[in-house]
């Protein structure tokens, strides 16, 4: 049987993973991002150690591989078999990279002294590529949701987790958490309760305004307002872990909330509102001009919107809206749910007749 050095089988496998996280930054570079300097960078960071490796005393990256009798492989978590989007798959990859060349730089100061300062700045070079290429990718974007409910428990007729489970019922594909004035700990404990209901139907689970509470509940988002933490302080502190919401009433703030990485926008109120009465309606016209700046990101028109004039919301372009008073006002909010859902899903020019649900219209 071939005896082989343990350091050098460790050698051998951190040159390996070294490699592929680098090959796969270069791809995002080269062809998602058309980077031709990254491109360049992590080619000859590949090349380099590859010179590295014949550097290694006594190394021999063939006669040191033992993939049969490796502990690891069959060790695996549940994150290494998920990938949110591409910003998530540049951060993996990074890891791979950096991790790997720490590990080489610590083996080095051992068996290759002579080669610990140089991988030790590849290592750091790596962090910054890693870091830029990551950034430059689309952040994490939701889906264009049809119907989102909002579920604020002073405006529920029935039990607020009645309610929200009758929308699930009715078609809703999102549900966001939205109460002004619960104490953090019953807030995240009905944020929990929100998630074990919703998730294993598939249906989305967005926190109003807390970004801890979002994080700690396990949501899939948090939509934030004017007044709360920046959409890019929240990307700053979460990174690309969670759908990020933000609001929007004209072209120029459309445009600030995508570079800063909102993955949908809110856009309105669209109709006079009783939950936000001091915002002067910005009305369906406003809502078909603004979805030429809104492009392909996901959107959710807001505000006053109920069976009476949702199909002007769609009419006008709108491919998803959120909703509060026509769902949670209703006796039954699956029926009134599935009202609006069927109302989106009509095709454009198709005008259907608006029908009052339990004696709301």
């Amino acid at each position: 049987m071939r005896l082989m050095s343990a350091s050098s089988r460790m050698t051998d496998a951190a040159f390996n993973r070294a490699r592929e996280g680098l090959r796969v930054l270069e791809d995002l570079a080269r062809f998602i991002l058309d980077d031709a300097r990254h491109v360049e960078t992590l080619k000859k960071a590949r090349h380099a150690l590859s010179d590295l490796a014949s550097q290694w005393p006594g190394l021999s990256m063939v006669l040191s591989r033992n993939t049969a009798g490796d502990v690891g492989t069959d060790i695996s978590t549940t994150a290494e078999g998920t990938r949110r989007d591409l910003r998530s798959v540049a951060a993996a990859a990074g890891r791979r990279a950096t991790e790997a060349l720490r590990s080489l730089e610590e083996l080095a100061k051992v068996e290759a002294p002579h080669l610990a300062g140089t991988i030790e700045r590849m290592r750091y070079e790596t962090y910054d590529c890693a870091g830029e290429i990551e950034t430059a990718l689309p952040a994490r974007q939701s889906p264009h949701w049809g119907v989102c409910v909002l579920l604020t428990e002073s405006r529920c007729v029935r039990p607020w987790l009645d309610v929200a489970e009758a929308a699930i019922d009715g078609g809703a594909e999102c549900l966001q958490l939205r109460e002004k004035s619960l104490d953090t700990r019953t807030l995240l404990d009905r944020a929990r309760r929100l998630v074990d209901l919703a998730r294993p139907r598939g249906v989305a689970v967005m926190i109003n305004d807390r970004l801890d509470i979002a994080l700690a509940s396990g949501a899939d988002g948090v939509h934030v307002g004017a007044h709360d933490l920046s959409v890019s302080e929240v990307r700053r502190i979460a990174g690309n872990d969670l759908i990020v919401g933000a609001t929007a009433r004209t072209a120029e703030a459309v445009e600030a909330a995508i570079r800063d990485g909102a993955s949908t926008i809110g856009v309105g109120p669209m109709f006079a509102s009783s939950t936000k009465p001091q915002l002067e309606p910005i009305g369906p016209d406003r809502l078909e001009a603004l979805t030429r700046t809104l492009g392909d990101c996901p959107h959710l028109a807001i505000g006053g919107i109920d069976a009476s004039n949702v199909a002007r919301v769609r009419e006008a372009g709108g491919r998803g809206i959120a909703v509060c008073g026509g769902v949670c006002d209703a006796q039954d909010p699956a029926e009134a749910t599935a009202i609006l859902v069927a109302a989106m899903n009509e095709p454009p020019g198709n005008h259907m007749a608006a029908r009052p649900v339990n004696g709301h219209a």
